[in-house]
């Protein structure tokens, strides 16, 4: 959850260990129809409704995010978290649709990346690939700088309804790994699938688990689950 942030996350299994060792890499996908890079436009506004954590400690909150600047240079975006316990708000800078300088990969930490993380490799087409290392900087903690390894893959067109309508949407299934891991404990592992649909210019829906497994003799591989978070689209509203 947002202000649930584990201490740390799942060792990742084995093909995904193989798919690191690859480096970046990118495939061009079966075919199909293809999501190209949409043009975003200051006004451009998504609302959702989200959810974070386990049993008692579920908590809700309304997430808007919202364009408010369009320059030749890249896109600034305005997130604000409003709930019960929830007040928080940020921004993040994309270089150009789809690849972010500034943002989160995770909960509603501000990371700064070395390179652009590709959050979307346009065009979107079904069975494309790409995993990406990346070096980032975790303003609000330090001590998780480092690189994170991000794979994507594009599964077929699907429809999936939500408060906001039925959208066509290609699902992106995210495997990733932060750079948060301790003496104690293994990396986080993220595992995430996205419904993108153009229709929107951006998601419409996603479900996001993450774990860690602890390190030492008596607790070795014992997984602790530190994220289980739900989003939906509630209201899409292009700009002028």
């Amino acid at each position: 959850m947002f202000l649930l942030r584990p201490l740390t996350a799942l060792f990742a299994g084995l093909a995904l260990v193989t798919l690191a060792a690859c480096g970046n890499m990118q495939t061009a996908g079966d075919g199909g129809p293809a999501a190209e890079a949409p043009q975003y436009r200051v006004g451009d506004r998504w609302v959702y409704t989200a959810q974070d954590g386990f049993f008692r400690t579920v908590v809700h909150w309304t997430e808007t995010r919202e364009v408010i600047a369009v320059r030749p240079d890249g896109i600034t975006v305005r997130i604000t978290q409003k709930g019960p316990s929830v007040d928080a708000v940020s921004t993040e800078q994309w270089v150009a649709p789809g690849l972010v300088a500034v943002g989160s990969v995770f909960d509603n930490e501000t990371r700064r990346f070395a390179t652009p993380l590709q959050r979307y490799a346009y065009p979107l087409v079904p069975g494309k690939i790409w995993n990406q290392r990346v070096n980032q900087v975790d303003e609000s903690d330090p001590a998780q700088n480092g690189e994170i390894n991000r794979y994507v893959r594009v599964g077929g067109w699907n429809k999936v309804t939500t408060a906001a309508g039925t959208f066509d949407a290609l699902p992106l299934h995210i495997s990733m790994w932060l750079a948060d891991e301790t003496f104690w404990r293994f990396a986080t592992n993220c595992t995430y699938v996205q419904q993108y649909s153009p229709a929107v210019r951006g998601m419409v829906h996603e479900e996001k688990e993450a774990e860690y497994k602890e390190k030492g003799l008596a607790n070795a591989g014992v997984a602790i689950r530190s994220q289980h978070a739900v989003l939906d689209l509630t209201s899409f509203t292009p700009g002028p």
